[in-house]
């Protein structure tokens, strides 16, 4: 007894040795969950793709955020046996574990054609028939903004999918209809014709890319808005031209990890003082370098308007557009405030065009040689376009 005794107190007195973290701040994040019910009204079918996001990088159209999580819920496990025509609704549970503390937007879509690959950017988005959903605020029907702690899950988020929210085209694939573009500093602006690329071979399923043209007016007035001030309406589609990392590849500067977010001790650049055109120094900060370009909307500019000179609301299918690139550099790691280079970063840029639906699409991509051989993806030639800045 004595002995047991003895023992028992051993043991209390004999502490667990402590445990620390290492010297990456992310081993000392305590990680937190979101889960909830898909519910679908829909007589559409496939697996329901969702998004998480981070709430200061949201995706197309409201910004270019990457996603952070994405998870696929099976057909059966959604539809189960429902027949054909069946509008449900139908519902599953979802889960995002090992969440970071943190404000989260989650979208998705019913993957109709089952062509959704999240590895590569010629097939991570949704096409023509595919249905849209969303966590939304159940009376204002805005996106819900999802906060979470480690102490504080949120376990109760619904993500509703409708017919409403059908694609009603493809992604919009487009061609360059040149060889190359280049810009030099000093040099004069140049522009470049895009053109709806239909590619419908193996794994890539885009028989009918369409650019949906429509003026900005999110003040409602039925005037578009100008918000550079530049006296160009703005535009859907909008355009993105981004320097791409070294001369080869496909990955953008400064986010060799491709997860949307700025890399540190990435390339730094010398700002420029619109004001007074003094030099602001590097701040030791990774740049998000873009040129100045967008397009030109004078060839289909009267389309946009109805009878009432109002800009319809409604967006206006277009066979071209035409993209105009001008020398100038722009920081755009604060795309609230984009901050003028002093230079011109020599380089690749990419282009990529975000439709007012939420679907883009980037060339260079996975069709470009040697990309498509090695990944079973067809060869296209004028996926490999880049801007060049000599």
């Amino acid at each position: 007894m004595k002995r047991a005794l003895l023992g028992l107190l051993v043991l209390l007195g004999c502490e667990a040795p402590p445990v620390d973290p290492g010297a990456d701040p992310r081993q000392a994040t305590r990680l937190s969950r979101i889960e909830g019910q898909v519910v679908v009204s829909s007589a559409a079918r496939g697996n329901v793709v969702l998004f998480l996001y981070d709430a200061a990088r949201p995706p197309p159209p409201t910004g270019t955020g990457r996603p952070v999580s994405f998870a696929v819920l099976g057909r059966e496990a959604v539809f189960g046996a429902a027949a054909d025509g069946d509008l449900g609704p139908f519902t599953a549970p979802y889960a995002f574990s090992l969440v970071a503390p943190g404000r989260y937007l989650v979208r998705g879509f019913i993957d109709v054609k089952g062509d959704f690959i999240p590895w590569y950017g010629v097939t991570a988005e949704p096409n023509q028939g595919d249905v849209g959903g969303a966590a939304v605020e159940p009376t204002t029907r805005a996106p819900r903004v999802i906060e979470v702690s480690a102490d504080a899950p949120s376990l109760d988020v619904p993500v509703s999918f409708g017919d409403a929210a059908v694609f009603p085209f493809d992604r919009p694939a487009f061609s360059p209809q040149s060889a190359s573009l280049e810009l030099s500093a000093g040099g004069a602006p140049q522009v470049l014709t895009l053109s709806p690329l239909p590619v419908d071979d193996g794994l890539i399923h885009q028989k009918q890319p369409v650019f949906l043209a429509r003026f900005v007016d999110d003040d409602g007035d039925g005037v578009a808005d100008d918000a550079n001030k530049d006296g160009v309406p703005d535009l859907w589609p909008k355009v993105l031209v981004r320097k791409l990392a070294g001369d080869s590849g496909l990955l953008d500067e400064n986010d060799v990890d491709h997860n949307g977010v700025l890399d540190l001790g990435g390339a730094d650049y010398e700002h420029l003082n619109p004001a007074d055109g003094s030099t602001v120094a590097a701040d030791g900060k990774s740049d998000a370098v873009v040129l100045a370009a967008g397009f030109d909307p004078s060839p289909f500019a009267a389309q946009l308007f109805d009878a009432q000179g109002k800009v319809k609301a409604t967006p206006t299918p277009v066979s071209a557009l035409k993209l105009v690139v001008r020398p100038q550099a722009f920081d755009v790691s604060d795309p609230r405030s984009p901050a003028p280079l002093k230079s011109l970063p020599k380089g690749r840029y990419a282009i990529t065009v975000l439709q007012l639906t939420g679907q883009s699409w980037r060339v260079p991509n996975e069709l470009s040689s040697p990309y498509a051989e090695a990944l079973g993806f067809p060869s296209v030639a004028s996926q490999a376009f880049v801007v060049t800045v000599r």
